[in-house]
């Protein structure tokens, strides 16, 4: 009987130590994406979004872009334009001539296009998932769970060009079943930039009929 239990305890413990060194390889890696998306004074990313539910019928696919610089940001989507100068953040939405103007959220658990190559680092349980080959670049899977058990995500897929060390795609699975999938077509870095790229002008809003909402 005391073979046996230590036979359990050892299986146990070496299991354990393999989930160890598989979350901290893991970790490693997220790291070294942190450090490289850190190491660039702007990124740009044209992506491909997408959105399916089986039980619900639902299935939406588009695509956008997004320019990074620190917390600032301005987001194409869906035909109008989300921009953040780091301390508001303002909504374009040119169909229905408006505006929306809001301070930033402190929440943790709202990843903003400026949190997006970050909100990985804390929060998370990590395992090393699938390798896949995709047009000869090797893509390296780590699934993130939340720690927090009250949120609505299920888990995380980080795809990871182990090449360049850039995200490539993300599936986030909710526990309601829907996936959401953004894949990178486009990763540029250090681009010229205007230098009133991040910067609000309402009055040229306002000249040209824009209502702006001030929240």
């Amino acid at each position: 009987m005391f073979k046996k239990l230590f036979l359990f305890i050892g299986l146990f413990a070496v299991g354990f130590f393999a989930h160890a060194q598989n979350a901290t390889k893991a970790k490693a890696l997220l790291d070294e994406v942190y450090s490289k998306a850190k190491s660039y004074d702007n990124i740009y990313i044209d992506f491909k979004y997408g959105l399916e539910n089986s039980e619900a019928n639902l299935k939406q696919e588009s695509s956008g872009n997004v320019t990074l610089s620190g917390d600032k940001y301005l987001l194409d989507y869906l035909g109008a334009q989300v921009m953040s100068d780091g301390s508001k953040v303002y909504t374009i939405v040119p169909e229905n001539e408006e505006v929306t103007i809001e301070a930033i959220s402190e929440d943790d658990n709202n990843i903003t296009p400026s949190k997006m190559l970050t909100f990985y680092r804390s929060g998370h349980n990590y395992a090393w998932d699938l390798l896949q080959n995709v047009g000869g670049r090797k893509i390296q899977y780590v699934k993130l769970t939340p720690i927090d058990s009250n949120t609505e995500i299920a888990s995380i897929l980080l795809g990871v060009d182990m090449g360049t060390k850039h995200i490539y795609k993300l599936i986030q699975t909710g526990k309601n079943s829907t996936k959401t999938t953004i894949t990178v077509n486009s990763f540029k870095t250090n681009q010229p930039l205007s230098s009133t790229l991040f910067t609000f002008n309402a009055k040229k809003f306002e000249d040209d009929g824009y209502y702006i909402i001030r929240n």
